[in-house]
């Protein structure tokens, strides 16, 4: 069987991944925003008695090497690896595209167009000549569209003819910017035939999204009906889930007793493990099944760009990168994602400025604890909707703090001048729903559940051997708590909160149920049954108002859990960065903690 290589190019947003999904059935996430592919990506299938290996390289504009991306494609095209090149263009601004595919004909041989989004163009009034761009361009021209079924088939036949009869286009005389744009203007004259009203619809859009006066509005707005909707559709169903693994616990505790399975055995790993692994299942699952997949129906209609675009002059402003935007929007489903994310920053400075500040935004594992403590002492009970506009406060407020935290760091620890860059605004897609519910559950929802399920396993067995491992008159889990407590109160919390915080380093998630199990003094995480009999519990135990709002300060702004800073060291390759990421929202929430403290003392007197 003979075995060649493809390798996928293009500019970013382009349907690139989009390609490689379709024609190696692997489920890479695709994104609706420049930047989403950081990194390149293997697949491979058999057609007509062939395998391919498919590589999706990262998405870049040039192969000038001004970013980690652009560098990453251009050593993998010049390394000769690939049997063919297929530049992956967007068919409704096919010039902008032709730039990158000059430069990688200048580099080999082996190169085909694949002009993608042709739906979009016929749909935008855009019709393109692609016999006469293949002639002009001198290698063969396919047109298709990546996001139907059949669309990467259409690729197929066109790719095995370049593979066996061979390509030698012409070379361009020159690979200077102004020569190969020129050029690329030429090839597309007379071959590119676009509608009055192509882009009218787009562009009076993003008059509303993108303006001075609604945009900032309009993002909370939705900000805020994502929320309600989340809490407002998790809380039945993680109830019943929460329900249903506990019925479980007790068959198994039951199971183990009439075997005769000695209780240090199986109390370590029911009431410790299991409790702990049910807790983080039944309190993430709903919300992020929720939520992630409305997230991704906002990318994927071209909508998050339009945020970045409008949080541009704010980070610009703290002299970060604009980019930073999209990095602190994927933070809100995980961290640790948003941290990863920080790979499409260019700038060394500025990329570990989003690293660093990333963990100011709450991520999903922290929204379940904020949405209870708001609706208990905030929200006077009155539903759903004034949660959700508590919750969206919130979020407005972590954002002024990253903001703060950016030019913060860029005035001391990492001073500079903020780069500029070119943030392209896709085009409004018509959202796959299926398709975007089925990714967001299986990219994000199970692959973050699984993250926190690995961490929080034996964070349950060290909490539940705290808790019942006594010295003295005491267990170490109060003990920990009585040493806590004088830091705690200074910053208007208590020693009980501030350990709950400490153990809860894992997983979020834990928090609240690690709170309970030392307020009631068991030796297992605690279940509750409704926010009435948690509040009546966190009031016996001194809790006011001023607790719940530093414990809303410090729960939005603490240290990142342990999964986001593993991620940190791996992506910086630095332990100084990391504890740069440890500390920073760490004493920023602490010291927010003590100011509110010191005001509400001030007010009492």
């Amino acid at each position: 069987m003979a075995e060649f290589t493809v390798a996928l190019a293009g500019n970013p947003n382009v349907g690139k991944s989009t390609l490689f999904n379709g024609l190696t059935g692997l489920k890479q996430h695709t994104g609706n925003w420049a930047g989403k592919t950081v990194s390149a990506a293997e697949g491979s299938f058999d057609y007509n008695g062939s395998r391919y290996k498919i590589v999706d390289l990262p998405g870049c504009y040039s192969l000038m090497a001004r970013s980690a991306e652009e560098e990453a494609a251009r050593d993998f095209i010049r390394s000769g690896a690939a049997d063919l090149i297929v530049v992956v263009c967007d068919a409704t601004c096919i010039e902008r595209s032709l730039n990158l595919a000059l430069q990688i004909i200048a580099e080999t041989d082996n190169v085909m167009l694949c002009a993608n989004l042709m739906d979009e163009a016929e749909r935008k009034g855009i019709s393109l000549n692609l016999p006469l761009i293949s002639e002009r361009l001198g290698v063969p021209v396919t047109g298709i569209s990546a996001r139907s079924k059949e669309g990467p088939l259409q690729l197929l036949p066109a790719m095995e003819k370049a593979l066996k009869e061979g390509l030698h286009p012409p070379k361009p005389e020159s690979t200077s910017p102004e020569y190969l744009s020129r050029l690329a203007e030429e090839i597309c004259c007379g071959a590119v035939f676009s509608g009055p009203d192509s882009l009218r619809r787009d562009r009076q859009i993003d008059k509303v999204l993108t303006s001075r006066v609604l945009g900032f509005p309009i993002m909370l707005v939705l900000l805020a009906l994502v929320f309600f909707i989340t809490i407002t559709g998790a809380n039945y169903p993680s109830q019943l889930l929460s329900d249903v693994l506990f019925k479980v616990q007790d068959k198994l505790i039951g199971f183990c007793r009439s075997a005769s399975v000695p209780e240090f055995i199986y109390e370590p790993l029911l009431l410790g493990v299991y409790r702990v692994l049910a807790w983080v299942i039944s309190v993430m699952l709903p919300p992020m099944a929720i939520f992630f997949p409305l997230f991704t129906l906002l990318e994927d209609l071209g909508y998050l760009p339009r945020v970045a675009f409008n949080l541009d002059r704010c980070f610009k402003g703290c002299h970060a990168c604009g980019k930073q935007a999209l990095t602190t929007c994927m933070g809100f489903g995980c961290n640790a994602v948003g941290v990863t994310g920080c790979r499409i920053i260019d700038s060394p400075r500025e990329r570990l400025i989003a690293v660093i500040t990333n963990s100011l935004v709450p991520c999903n594992g922290r929204f379940p604890a904020l949405i209870a403590v708001i609706s208990m002492f905030f929200a006077g009970g009155s539903g759903s909707l004034v949660s959700a506009l508590l919750l969206t406060a919130l979020i407005v407020f972590a954002v002024a703090m990253t903001l703060l935290a950016s030019r913060l760091l860029s005035a001391t620890l990492l001073r500079g001048v903020p780069s500029s860059f070119t943030l392209e605004l896709p085009p409004y897609r018509p959202p796959q729903i299926g398709r975007v519910i089925i990714r967001s559950v299986l990219d994000r929802t199970v692959f973050v559940l699984g993250r926190a399920a690995a961490v929080a396993a034996p964070a349950g067995l060290v909490i539940w051997l705290m808790a019942n491992i006594s010295i003295g008159s005491g267990t170490l889990l109060s003990l920990c708590a009585g040493f806590l407590d004088p830091l705690g109160r200074l910053i208007g919390l208590d020693g009980v909160i501030l350990m709950a915080f400490l153990l809860g380093f894992p997983a979020n998630e834990i928090v609240i149920p690690i709170m309970l199990m030392a307020y009631t003094a068991q030796g297992m995480l605690v279940d509750y049954q409704g926010l009435g009999e948690l509040r009546a519990i966190l009031v016996q135990n001194g809790w006011t108002a001023k607790t719940a709002l530093c414990f809303l300060i410090f729960a939005l702004m603490h240290w990142p859990c342990s999964t986001t800073l593993m991620t940190i060291k791996k992506e910086t390759g630095s332990l100084k960065w990391t504890l740069v990421s440890l500390l920073t929202p760490a004493l920023m929430g602490g010291a927010l903690c003590m100011l509110v403290n010191l005001l509400f003392y001030i007010t009492s007197l």
